[in-house]
């Protein structure tokens, strides 16, 4: 059984061929058109899922940015990253278009289920799973289950208000959130030199102060609010993914120190054993597994 697995960014849309273990066997991007709209992105998913389809793939699962009712694929709320996106009926416009079925959740939510069946969650009861991207989200492993809550928000883990991040705006349009200090492109622009946060990250190792700087607060933050979860639900593992993670030591570092400083019982601090392929198998996931959770 094989699925198409993708991920919406606010960056670009990443696919890929997903077999029964997860393994992402091919894969493909395109740019993610986000300031033309919902039709423009429902037709940059179906190009890509044109272009990664072969004979037996028997479903499409999409995880995305913004609040998704997963029983539905509709989004019910999205914040500028994807203009028009919020309201979007997205499963039934692929399903029809595509002539598949088509699952869609929250791409936190998709990172934390592929780590829950195929990656550093397999066999745990309980998880904070958390991807570091465009922007930041999380999802929430309990009872062995990904718990979605009652609004469909349960670990949008970037809208918490953390020290350190008074003033900056976030992509909901309020101040003070995670992910206003702690996304890659939140770090890169508060070093203020008109760099990507990789280029940003190799000035770092370099030695650029500045560009040492915004990466450990970044990390630093995080690590603080992951800390304030633990201390809340008392997870097994604290799980983090996402291309900001790919940094290495000099992110790391300080993440794991910030959540020592806080955490009751020090949780351990996986990376995503997935890496950035996470979020395109725990997409495919429900389509392979026949589970929504």
């Amino acid at each position: 059984m094989t699925a198409l697995g993708i991920d919406v960014g606010g960056t670009k849309i990443a696919g890929g061929l997903v077999g029964p273990d997860g393994t992402v066997a091919v894969r493909a991007t395109v740019p993610t058109p986000a300031a033309d709209g919902s039709a423009a992105i429902l037709d940059a998913i179906a190009e890509l899922a044109g272009r990664l389809r072969v004979p037996g793939v028997t479903g499409v699962g999409i995880g995305t940015g913004g609040v998704v009712d997963h029983a539905t694929g509709t989004i019910v709320s999205a914040n500028g990253l994807l203009r028009g996106w919020t309201g979007t009926p997205v499963a039934a416009v692929l399903s029809s278009r595509l002539g598949l079925p088509v699952t869609v959740d929250n791409d936190g939510n998709a990172l934390a289920l592929g780590e829950l069946r195929f990656g550093a969650a397999r066999g745990l009861d309980s998880a904070l799973c958390v991807a570091v991207g465009t922007g930041v989200g999380g999802g929430i492993v309990a009872g062995g289950e990904l718990r979605r809550g009652a609004r469909h928000t349960a670990g949008e883990v970037g809208h918490m208000p953390v020290p350190g991040a008074e003033g900056l705006r976030c992509n909901c349009g309020r101040t003070g959130h995670l992910e206003a200090i702690a996304a890659g492109p939140a770090m890169a622009g508060r070093h203020g030199a008109g760099l990507d946060l990789r280029a940003v990250a190799a000035r770092a190792r370099e030695g650029d102060e500045r560009a040492v700087q915004v990466i450990e607060e970044g990390a630093a933050a995080l690590g603080t609010a992951l800390a304030g979860l633990a201390n809340a639900l008392d997870p097994q593992a604290l799980i983090v993914g996402g291309g900001v993670a790919e940094i290495g030591d000099l992110y790391w570092t300080p993440l794991r120190a910030a959540v020592r400083a806080h955490a009751l019982a020090d949780p351990e601090v996986r990376p995503a054993e997935l890496r950035t392929d996470a979020s395109i198998a725990g997409a495919a996931a429900p389509v392979l597994t026949g589970r929504r959770s």
